[in-house]
């Protein structure tokens, strides 16, 4: 396998599910900062740097924990771990992908670009939080979702209380879904010593997720109220809704695959979430 096609693994290229993950609270956020309307530049740079930050994260995350996934069945192939490539390889993707995204903002204002600089050093410190933080997934919550406060400050120069809560409302749904992935891995990451949602939760997992995608949703609901959406922002999370009781339906017994397919479904329930807002601004 040449080096092009090992790094497009490195960085999940061929599991598109983590940048959608990325992808719909920000595009979320575009559309209430915008009114409806964005520069379809902004949009066009927020979704290329999503891509390009999402990849530079699994390149950071891999080097992180490359001495722990060879010891987890779904993660001992991966190039680094299985030592296909090296560890500065790595260090040197993420690093090239992170100022090639920061290059991309480079055009907009001082208050994106100072954000930017967290969000990449939330990104880079995520891993780390695995190995004392019990709910490191909350963590993920902050750095999949910190899109939001850029798009708000790239429309508007401005961070408004509702950014935030678009940020909260975030963080409960990475619980959710993070929560039904680590699932998955629950038995090799209490070998390992690795803390996660799944494991801090119990036998309470499946209570915490559902109860986080509630959480997710009521915030998400009363955002969207504010903002004047109405019908079809209704009609959209009310399908998100029902995704959520879609993956309790999977999730209930704990069956691995189930789990895991709960995980990849959540790119639907993001979609309608979005969808609702577009649809409302574009025919409400």
């Amino acid at each position: 396998m040449n080096r092009l096609a090992l790094y497009a693994r490195l960085v999940r290229l061929d599991k598109p599910i983590g940048i959608l993950l990325l992808l719909w609270p920000t595009l979320i956020a575009l559309w209430l900062a915008a009114d409806g309307r964005p520069d379809w530049r902004l949009v066009v740079i927020f979704t290329l740097g999503t891509v390009l930050m999402r990849s530079a994260g699994c390149a950071i995350n891999d080097y992180a924990d490359r001495d722990f996934d060879k010891h987890v069945k779904r993660t001992a192939e991966r190039p680094l771990t299985s030592g296909k490539i090296a560890s500065w390889e790595a260090v040197a993707v993420a690093a090239a992908l992170a100022l090639v995204s920061f290059a991309l903002i480079f055009p907009l204002n001082t208050l994106t670009k100072q954000l930017s600089v967290a969000a990449v050093v939330i990104a880079a410190s995520y891993p780390y939080f695995k190995r004392f933080f019990a709910i490191p997934q909350a963590y993920l919550g902050i750095a999949f979702g910190f899109g939001i406060p850029m798009a708000f400050a790239a429309v508007q120069g401005d961070v408004p209380p509702a950014a935030w809560l678009l940020l909260l409302a975030n963080i409960f749904w990475a619980v959710a879904y993070d929560t039904e992935y680590a699932m998955v891995d629950r038995d090799d990451d209490l070998k390992i010593g690795i803390k996660t949602s799944a494991i801090t939760f119990g036998r309470f997992d499946v209570a915490a997720v559902m109860l986080c995608y509630a959480v997710s949703c009521a915030i998400v609901l009363v955002v969207g109220w504010q903002y004047g959406l109405r019908f079809w922002f209704l009609a959209g999370m009310l399908v998100a809704a029902g995704c959520a009781v879609y993956h309790y339906r999977l999730i209930r017994d704990r069956d691995r695959m189930g789990c895991f397919a709960a995980f990849r479904h959540n790119n639907w329930l993001g979609a309608a979430v979005f969808a609702g807002v577009a649809l409302d601004y574009a025919l409400g």
